[in-house]
């Protein structure tokens, strides 16, 4: 499923600008003119990433980065402005925004910024899951699969899956390579049917010789395929 961003602003040109951008990076934007409104989304529209104006009507952006609601669900937050100061914009970042990105738009920092902004939410999510699983002792599905990795810069390299979620997958590489931080993922499930071939980012080494990755930028489709997988797993463990 596509990464939703959370776009607060009032200024409709610039909020339909940001809704075009969005979509054309492949993420899911969600709309909201107001502070407020945006702290009612975080419970029923669950954001990914957050894409904060400062000046608001009511509740400026400062303020929203200072409620309980919004630091305890900790998405990662961008702060866009074009009248901030430089003591506005430290002081953002240390009420817990994660970047700050001034107007007039740049379409390619923008982009390098949900990028990493999309990296520290997969990290949030992953820690919350790891808590979870804590919790309740339930490993996922054991795996073996053989995995071709290919890098952005041509390279293609063979892996073995270990663990398979879907968030992510567990795998060993069959060099002593240490893999690129943004990948694609080319693995057959054992049902018998279609391949799947996925965009990942490495999250971290779990020892040695094994990396987790993070599934991003998943469509419905791929979504489903990836659930029914780990659900087969499950029933045949």
């Amino acid at each position: 499923m596509a990464t939703r961003v959370l776009v607060v602003e009032d200024e409709e040109e610039t909020a339909e600008l940001l809704r075009d951008l969005l979509h054309e990076f492949g993420y899911e934007p969600l709309l909201v003119r107001s502070a407020e409104a945006a702290r009612s989304a975080l419970d029923t529209e669950r954001p990914d990433v957050i894409l904060l104006d400062l000046r608001l009507p009511l509740m400026s952006g400062l303020d929203f980065l200072q409620i309980d609601r919004v630091r305890a669900a900790r998405p990662p937050i961008v702060v866009v402005s074009g009248v901030a100061t430089e003591e506005e914009a430290r002081e953002c970042l240390l009420r817990g925004a994660l970047d700050f990105v001034g107007k007039p738009l740049n379409a390619d920092l923008l982009r390098q910024v949900l990028l990493y902004a999309e990296v520290q939410a997969l990290r949030t999510q992953h820690d919350d899951e790891r808590r979870a699983a804590d919790r309740r002792r339930s490993a996922r599905p054991p795996l073996t699969l053989p995995v071709r990795i290919f890098e952005y810069n041509g390279a293609e390299r063979k892996g073995i899956c270990v663990d398979l979620s879907t968030f992510g997958m567990k795998l060993r590489p069959l060099e002593s390579v240490t893999p690129a931080p943004a990948v694609r993922l080319y693995f057959r499930p054992l049902d018998g049917g279609p391949g799947l071939y996925l965009l990942a980012i490495l999250v971290r080494r779990e020892d040695p010789d094994t990396y987790a990755f993070r599934f991003v930028n998943l469509t419905e489709a791929e979504f489903e395929r990836l659930r029914d997988v780990v659900a087969g797993v499950g029933e045949s463990s």
